[in-house]
C-alpha cells in the first residue's frame, strides 16, 4: 500500500470510529449519517446497539456477517439488526445514507437482515434528514421529517436482491466475475472445474456458502448486474443480450420469476413512486 492510500484508509478509520463514538454517546432513538467512501475500503467487522437501514444511494456495498453476505445495488437498503456484527467493503465507490434506531419500536424489531426496495420519498426524506442534522434550523421539522422517514420505512417492500455471497475466496472471486459480466449459460460443471471440484463437492459448498442452490443464485445475481443498467436507461435487449440471454422475452420471464413484473413496468413502477 502506498502512503496516500495509507493515509486515505487511516482517516476513513478514523472517521468511521468518531461514527461509532458519536453514536454511543448519543441516548436519541433515532440518528442519521451520511457518507461517501471510496471503492476498496472496508469498514471493519462491529456492530451497533441500535438496528440500522443502511441505504446505497449509489455505488455497491458487500455487507458481511456471520448470517451472511449481502451486495446491495443502488436504491436499495439492507436493515442490519442491533448487536449484529457485521463489515462493510465498498465494491465501488459509494454514497451512503444510514439511520440508526435506538427504539424497541420498527426497525429495531427485526431479527433478520433484509433488504428493502427504497422508494423515491424514502430518499427526500432521507437527504432531508440528513440536512437538518448539519443545519439544525428547524427542530420542530426535524422531528416530523424523521417520524415521515421512520413511516416511510416501515412501509418498504421487501426485495430478493440482497445477493448472498461467499466467503470461500476462490468461490467468492468467480461468484464476483460473474457479477461483472452476468452469463445465463454459466454452468455448474464449469465453476466446478474450475474449483478441481466434483459437481456433488461444488454443490454442497455453494449451497453452504450462500444458502441458496447455484441456479437461485445465478438468476439473483443476473438481475443484480442488469438493474443498474435498466435504470441508467438502457433498452431492455441490449441489457438481456448483455447478460447472455438468447431473447427478450427469456429474460423478461426471468425477470418476472424474481420480482413480480416486467423490466419496463418494474422501473415505471419506481419512477412512479
Amino acid at each position: 500500500m502506498d502512503k496516500l492510500s495509507h493515509d486515505l484508509t487511516a482517516s476513513l478509520d478514523d472517521d468511521h470510529l468518531r461514527n461509532l463514538a458519536w453514536m454511543e454517546q448519543s441516548n436519541a432513538d433515532v440518528l442519521v449519517h451520511s457518507a461517501e467512501i471510496p471503492g476498496g475500503y472496508v469498514v471493519p467487522a462491529h456492530s451497533h446497539r441500535r438496528a440500522q437501514f443502511l441505504c446505497v444511494v449509489a455505488g455497491v456495498v458487500l455487507v458481511a456477517t456471520v448470517r451472511g453476505r449481502w451486495m446491495i445495488p443502488p436504491g436499495h437498503a439492507l436493515l442490519i439488526p442491533r448487536g449484529l456484527q457485521h463489515s462493510v467493503e465498498m465494491y465501488s465507490d459509494v454514497t451512503m445514507r444510514s439511520v440508526y434506531v435506538f427504539s424497541d419500536e420498527g426497525l429495531a424489531g427485526s431479527p433478520e437482515p433484509a433488504v428493502l426496495e427504497v422508494t423515491a420519498l424514502a430518499h427526500h426524506l432521507l437527504d432531508e434528514a440528513v440536512r437538518h442534522r448539519r443545519v439544525s434550523d428547524d427542530a420542530h421539522r426535524a422531528e416530523l421529517v424523521t417520524a415521515l422517514l421512520m413511516d416511510e420505512i416501515g412501509r418498504l417492500r421487501a426485495r430478493p436482491l440482497g445477493l448472498p455471497f461467499p466467503a470461500h475466496p476462490r468461490l467468492a472471486a468467480l461468484c464476483r466475475r460473474f457479477v461483472d459480466g452476468p452469463s445465463a449459460d454459466a454452468k455448474i460443471d464449469d465453476w466446478a472445474a474450475r474449483l478441481a471440484m466434483s459437481r456433488r463437492s461444488f454443490t454442497r459448498l455453494f449451497r453452504e456458502e450462500t444458502g441458496v442452490s447455484f441456479s437461485t443464485w445465478r438468476q439473483q445475481a443476473a438481475i443484480f448486474a442488469c438493474l443498474p443498467k435498466l435504470a441508467a436507461g438502457l433498452p431492455v435487449t441490449q441489457v438481456a443480450l448483455e447478460a447472455g440471454y438468447d431473447s427478450v422475452p427469456a429474460f423478461t420471464t426471468m425477470f418476472r420469476r424474481m420480482l413480480g413484473s416486467s423490466p419496463k413496468l418494474y422501473l415505471r413502477s419506481r419512477e412512479a413512486a
